[in-house]
């Protein structure tokens, strides 16, 4: 079985204490993190080389964004889109050398407060993030993971309120009816919700904002797993590690694992 985490850490270098408590705790083969906010020259790899995940690739921006892949298996990078159009990391992709299996690791824009692009040029650069990711889906032909923080709680279930947010970015919808598109493009199956059916409680990203975030439990599912049919059929586990919202100097996001029968 091969197993696959995805994380957005919001900042590997300020939380690579709780990387390496995730690493050790739970020892997925693939990590896929997300906002890991540093260049690549600055990338902890021999903190992860020494945890066993020897095979990096990096793509990295200061402060901001950036995303990166680390693994146990060898693997080969395949591919860097820029979806966003202006240069920012917010994509790699990589192939595992065992099995073949692609694996894009993505992070999604938030998209600014106001849910209209005309006042919020944030907002609309999203919505063309995703039509440029719903082009590149239409054409991917090899077995395929797709991961990461899409920032977009697609269903009513995965929010914990949809009367109230319906008007809140993350789950506006547009944002989820483009979403749905992306997933038709490549008929994409969304592994959280194989393996744990709507409209059971599953939340990824808790606001600071919240003193108390488990009693408050005002959570939305903006972290995904989606895999081509063929990898789907595949897929036999999935967790969400959300005690990790608990550790000291948390990220607002927890971490998801997938197992495979590869």
């Amino acid at each position: 079985m091969i197993t696959v985490a995805t994380w957005n850490i919001n900042s590997v270098r300020l939380r690579m204490p709780l990387v390496e408590r995730f690493l050790k705790d739970e020892a997925p083969d693939v990590l896929c993190l997300q906002e890991i906010k540093t260049i690549a020259d600055l990338f902890p790899y021999e903190a992860f080389s020494a945890l066993g995940y020897t095979h990096h690739a990096v793509h990295g921006q200061k402060g901001y964004h950036g995303v990166a892949t680390v693994s146990r298996i060898p693997f080969e990078e395949v591919d860097r889109h820029d979806w966003q159009a202006n240069g920012e990391a917010r994509h790699v992709g990589v192939r595992l050398k065992d099995s073949g299996l692609v694996i894009e690791n993505v992070y999604i824009p938030a998209g600014g407060d106001e849910p209209d692009r005309t006042i919020n040029p944030k907002f609309g650069q999203k919505l063309d993030f995703l039509e440029r990711m719903i082009g590149w889906a239409g054409a991917v032909a090899e077995p395929t993971l797709i991961v990461g923080d899409f920032n977009i709680a697609p269903l009513e279930s995965d929010v914990w309120s949809h009367k109230a947010l319906l008007k809140v970015v993350s789950h506006t919808p547009i944002e989820v009816e483009t979403l749905e598109r992306f997933r038709v493009a490549h008929d994409w199956v969304d592994l959280g919700r194989q393996l744990v059916p709507a409209p059971a409680r599953y939340y990824s990203w808790w606001s600071y904002r919240a003193k108390d975030w488990r009693a408050n439990d005002r959570g939305r599912r903006l972290d995904h797993m989606w895999a081509s049919p063929s990898v789907a059929a595949k897929a036999v586990s999935h967790r969400i590690v959300e005690d990790a919202r608990d550790w000291e100097k948390c990220s607002d996001h927890v971490p998801l694992i997938t197992g495979f029968d590869l």
